[in-house]
């Protein structure tokens, strides 16, 4: 009767949670298993809450419950403990938890001494790191080892599957601050000075998409991402022709810099008028005039971020206005080599095809270039209808790639569900399908971000192409960045590193910090988080 209960109880908890290994303890009556449990999320400077590991000791829930004397958790060398203010020991029992022991002067080893009884049946006790708002964010924490030490004296250790390396990271925008409700839509890039420059929605009243009170912000630093500056809005227009903050959104940031004449762009898509209750991708008209269509704007900052311009109108410049709507990226752009300045776009038109909700309209990605350091602009034609926001990298023969969001994806979940991508060597006037189009970076329906980086791989120069998104063809889960030293031919597992397996809004944007670390700004649920990455976590090398 015991090992048909051990049986059942174990058979239960495999179909659960997958591949977990178990330690069996058939030689004390109440304990059938004791191990690990982890996800892999990071660490939030500043925060007291983050809980990624938990202890499971599961038994035979018609037997007496178990007190431990010892929980002994044990850390890699390398785990980076003086970036912890606290750990606790938290009881669980139902959803409720309960603090039964905190340490805050502790080194690996780290031993809560009991007595803690447990549950009959099941128990669960989880780990709280409360984390140092200084903590360096290239610093991890990784259990390497756990055990209990029962109060009659024997030891016994958890199973762990895979030990799970945690990274630390910054909430760089929370719900609720500066009076904001959500921030959202990220963009990233690193100036000559070194410094980073992040931009962002900020959305007052709620989450909605534009129209609505949003405004584009800026955050800067200049140790690497390690501190920030104060929040700014750079684009605000306010109550432009009587109308309301309401109904003068204007949101989805770009930011390009020109590092030839250290100048930083940010794009904007600006909603005058309309209904709030309404969204700019089906309120916005042909024309060209504020009253009829969504403007595309522009401010740039040429000392470092520290001021920017009033906003710059080149609607009419680049709009054909037969087209229902024109808009930025989001994200970020590009100075390719020869200094031409290159923003991803994308524009809502009628142009023979029916868009997948079986509308006359259909959305093309394309790209909007300046080669006079951005005195003039120019636009390409669509790459592929039904693709929306999307991200531009130089290839190594001057071309230029567009990695695209394909609505496709919103009902096609097969094997073909993927990233759409697309190559041109005239700024966008012509295209060719890439070999890896909707096939090698599978996607959620979602923003993503690419860039390229010219790396010393074995001793030799090399571009190397990063890719982030929700690494989930079905849900924005699992914030993933994947590396490509074919210039996106392949995607090698290998080169996969992921961040954050937590759901979220699931935009994100990269930039090099250095040739040695990746920063990556992406987004949770109203908030946006920004983490600090080594090369050669993701190469290996």
């Amino acid at each position: 009767m015991r090992q048909t209960a051990f049986t059942f109880v174990l058979a239960l908890l495999l179909m659960s949670c997958g591949t977990t290994k178990y330690t069996n303890v058939d030689e004390l009556e109440q304990i059938d298993a004791i191990r690990l449990e982890e996800k892999q999320v990071p660490l939030f400077a500043g925060t007291d809450n983050n809980e990624p590991a938990c202890l499971v000791i599961t038994g035979d829930s018609t037997l007496s419950p178990v007190e431990l004397a010892e929980i002994n958790l044990q850390f890699t060398d390398d785990s980076d403990l003086s970036a912890l203010a606290s750990l606790s020991l938290v009881k669980q029992s139902g959803e409720q938890g309960e603090v039964v022991q905190t340490i805050t002067d502790f080194n690996s080893p780290v031993i809560f001494k009991g007595p803690f009884s447990t549950t009959a049946g099941k128990q669960v006790f989880s780990f709280r790191f409360e984390v140092k708002a200084d903590a360096n964010l290239l610093s991890t924490i990784q259990l390497e080892n756990v055990d209990v030490k029962l109060a009659t004296g024997e030891r016994l250790q958890a199973a762990i599957d895979a030990p799970l390396s945690h990274r630390f990271a910054q909430i760089l925008r929370a719900a609720g601050q500066d009076n904001c409700d959500t921030y959202r839509i990220p963009g990233l890039i690193t100036t000559n000075q070194g410094s980073l420059i992040a931009v962002y929605d900020n959305r007052y009243n709620n989450s909605k998409d534009l129209q609505e009170d949003i405004n584009i912000g800026m955050s800067r630093s200049t140790d690497g991402g390690q501190t920030w500056e104060p929040m700014k809005v750079i684009m605000d227009m306010g109550e432009w022709g009587g109308q309301p903050e309401e109904l003068n959104g204007v949101g989805d940031p770009c930011v390009l810099y020109d590092p030839v004449n250290s100048t930083i762009w940010v794009a904007a898509l600006w909603l005058n008028g309309f209904s709030k209750d309404q969204m700019a991708w089906w309120v916005s008209k042909p024309g060209l005039s504020p009253q009829e269509t969504g403007q595309f704007l522009l401010t740039k900052s040429t000392d470092d971020g520290l001021t920017w311009s009033e906003p710059i109108n080149i609607t009419e410049q680049i709009k054909d206005p037969a087209w229902q709507l024109l808009l930025q990226g989001p994200g970020r752009g590009i100075a390719m080599e020869d200094g031409t300045l290159v923003f991803p776009a994308q524009f809502k038109a009628d142009i023979g095809e029916k868009s997948l909700d079986g509308g006359q309209y259909t959305s093309h990605s394309t790209l909007v270039y300046s080669k006079d350091a951005g005195q003039s602009w120019h636009i390409g034609v669509g790459a592929k209808s039904n693709t929306t926001e999307a991200q531009v990298v130089e290839l190594s023969d001057g071309s230029l790639m567009l990695n695209m969001r394909d609505d496709r994806n919103r009902k096609d979940k097969s094997e073909t569900n993927g990233r759409a991508v697309a190559v041109t060597k005239d700024f966008g006037q012509s295209w060719e399908v890439h070999p890896s189009s909707n096939s090698a970076l599978p996607e959620s329906n979602c923003m993503a971000s690419i860039i390229s980086a010219e790396l010393s791989i074995d001793g030799a120069p090399k571009r190397v192409l990063f890719f982030s998104n929700p690494n989930n063809k079905n849900q924005r889960t699992n914030m993933t960045i994947k590396a490509s030293l074919d210039e996106g031919m392949s995607w090698p597992a290998e080169y996969q590193l992921q961040l954050n397996e937590a759901g979220g809004y699931g935009y994100s944007c990269m930039t090099m910090i250095d040739e040695n670390t990746i920063g990556i700004l992406y987004e949770g649920v109203k908030e946006l988080y920004f983490q600090k990455i080594p090369v050669a976590a993701i190469l290996g090398k």
